[in-house]
């Protein structure tokens, strides 16, 4: 199997947001007011070459997001929480086809999160199908969802994704997980933290594993200190899951990928695991 990793631009967030101060809401007013803006971060989405079809995780940002009237303008954190920088040829259709991936390779594409920058894509895969849990589907609907931080008013016309409902069968550590190929290979499995509804997609490939986390942290580092982002509403669940990961990890030796850690395309490419799990030999 190959896996892609598609930079479809960058993206500057509060540093607090990167790593959150304080507890309960107080880590997103932290966030919010916070002066320190990040370096631009990349912003990944992943390709999986699969021999029964290619599968995308996330769609990356649009150009679109950097254009007036995209963002609502009444939402303090798009007026104030965050800066991108995307083009039109970073986005993931153009790059899919350098890679000589053409649309109609792509047999499924997985939404970790509903966030614009892993939705923000979505437009170049209008005859694909979709896939996303329906706890985020859910909060990500409506008024609602608008006012969490869902830029869900911009899904291409006809948006109608298949809901993922996780079966209770436990993947290691992962109490939930549901196969998308028929070598159970890949693996959908829950990582509620950054959002309740946050999921993830695990590929065996050979004697390790690559987990493509979305925004389980903004760094490596930071999974392995713990450190829970500024933005994630549930801190303790945020936490659960990173254990959960450092666990598999130590079972199965596993690429650690998240969509705004600069090392994450050197990770893949060399396939360095994530230090303190099983060693490779």
């Amino acid at each position: 199997m190959k896996i892609h990793a598609i930079q479809t631009g960058t993206v500057a967030v509060k540093a607090r947001q990167r790593q959150g101060a304080g507890h309960g809401r107080r880590r997103l007013v932290n966030t919010m007011i916070d002066r320190q803006w990040t370096d631009p971060l990349p912003i990944y989405a992943f390709a999986i070459e699969h021999p029964e079809g290619v599968i995308v995780v996330d769609t990356g940002e649009t150009a679109r997001a950097c254009e007036p009237g995209y963002f609502p303008r009444w939402h303090p954190y798009f007026r104030f929480g965050v800066r991108e920088w995307v083009t039109a040829e970073q986005e993931i259709g153009p790059q899919l086809r350098g890679l000589g991936i053409e649309r109609s390779d792509v047999r499924k594409v997985v939404l970790t999160h509903l966030h614009t920058d892993h939705a923000g894509g979505l437009h170049h895969f209008w005859d694909a199908e979709i896939l996303a849990s329906r706890t985020e589907l859910e909060l990500a609907g409506g008024r609602s969802g608008r006012i969490r931080g869902y830029v869900n008013n911009q899904f291409p016309n006809g948006f109608d994704p298949t809901p993922i409902d996780l079966p209770g069968d436990a993947y290691g550590p992962f109490p939930e997980s549901l196969p998308l190929t028929a070598a159970a290979d890949v693996v959908v499995v829950s990582l509620a933290g950054h959002t309740p509804g946050q999921i993830g997609v695990i590929v065996q490939d050979g004697d390790h594993a690559v987990l493509l986390a979305g925004d389980s942290s903004y760094t490596q580092q930071l999974l392995l200190d713990g450190a829970v982002d500024g933005v994630s509403p549930d801190e303790r669940t945020a936490r659960r899951t990173m254990d959960r990961i450092r666990t598999f990890a130590g079972q199965t030796p596993t690429v650690y990928l998240v969509a705004h850690d600069p090392d994450t395309g050197d990770r893949l490419d060399n396939r360095q695991t994530l230090p303190g799990g099983a060693a490779r030999p």
